[in-house]
């Protein structure tokens, strides 16, 4: 599907109107938005807007990393959008001229339709329109980072939870969960930190036209991935923390299962050799033929149990 805005030289905002039928030096500025086009929707890139080859293929073939590419007077855009339910990214490319923004991606995108609404909001408010495309790209931008902050609170919110009622799950289950949250964690930290460089290059960049009064709002998005980035390091130390907390309590549980089964195997070491030795089958054993000789030798393997039970007791091997 494709779709225009555009905004004319009197400031009037003309939605809807066909492709074919926009000339550019009619208006002030269009934004053309590319949502799961066809092949042949795809190839306007080329036959109609004649954009560098380059970053055509960049397009066509997801996923790149994200980035920020000069082609004589257009810069092109390589962005990641969020899936707050599956963490999946979702690229968006957007094309930047002096009067025109071209963004393009695979799927649609709630965030596009948002930042879509509020830029025909504001250009009937006479808001933006003197912004342009720029201005646009940055309305843009700064609703999909907008869309990351769920989910890293959803994943505070868990890892909370996970510390405060922790004790009342098994170890094994515990872990299961801590590598979960760090799994999705690094999810969000290999789209998050790319997107911050790529904005720091942004406002640092001195060939995007028209840049200079926007540089405050493309910082402000800057900050924004910024105060992620150091939710994401500070809740991957937390899991770590929980993880070795986790790892410890199993080796003191393990240490004390063993301390366990080596006092009795110890306390049944010398009983099993008594027993061993009134088990040959010897016939010049003369207590085998003592009256007494059974009741003594057990109540002497009682006395030598007890006896090691209680210097174990002594020792704080049962604490």
């Amino acid at each position: 599907m494709i779709r225009t805005l555009a905004i004319t030289h009197s400031h009037e905002v003309k939605v809807g109107i066909p492709l074919e039928e926009i000339h550019r030096d009619d208006y002030a500025w269009i934004w053309t938005d590319f949502s799961s086009p066809t092949p042949e929707e795809a190839e306007l890139l080329d036959t109609y807007f004649h954009f560098h080859p380059l970053a055509i293929e960049d397009c066509i073939h997801v996923l790149q990393r994200p980035k920020l590419d000069f082609y004589d007077d257009l810069q092109f855009f390589v962005l990641h959008a969020l899936n707050p339910d599956t963490l999946k990214v979702e690229e968006v490319d957007l094309f930047l001229d002096h009067n025109l923004l071209v963004s393009f991606h695979h799927r649609h995108l709630s965030e596009i339709d948002d930042a879509w609404s509020q830029v025909i909001q504001h250009a009937h408010e006479r808001k933006i329109w003197s912004r342009g495309p720029v201005g646009c790209a940055y309305t843009l931008i700064d609703m999909m980072v907008d869309r990351y902050f769920p989910s890293l609170y959803s994943i505070e919110d868990e890892l909370a939870e996970l510390e405060n009622q922790g004790s009342n799950e098994s170890v094994e289950e515990l872990m299961n969960q801590v590598f979960d949250l760090r799994g999705r964690l690094l999810k969000l930290r290999r789209t998050i930190v790319p997107m911050r460089d790529l904005m720091y290059r942004i406002i640092n960049s001195q060939h995007i036209k028209n840049s200079g009064e926007h540089t405050v709002y493309f910082a402000d998005i800057y900050d924004h991935l910024i105060k992620l980035t150091d939710m994401i390091e500070a809740d991957r130390e937390m899991t770590a923390d929980l993880r070795d907390s986790y790892i410890s309590l199993n080796s003191n549980r393990m240490n004390a299962i063993m301390k366990t089964l080596t006092v009795i195997t110890v306390i049944f070491m010398p009983l099993t050799l008594i027993a061993g030795i009134y088990g040959m089958n010897f016939i010049n054993m003369p207590e085998l033929n003592w009256k007494y000789g059974y009741a003594i030798v057990m109540v002497m393997m009682f006395l030598l149990g007890a006896g090691m039970v209680m210097w174990f007791i002594r020792r704080g091997w049962f604490k």
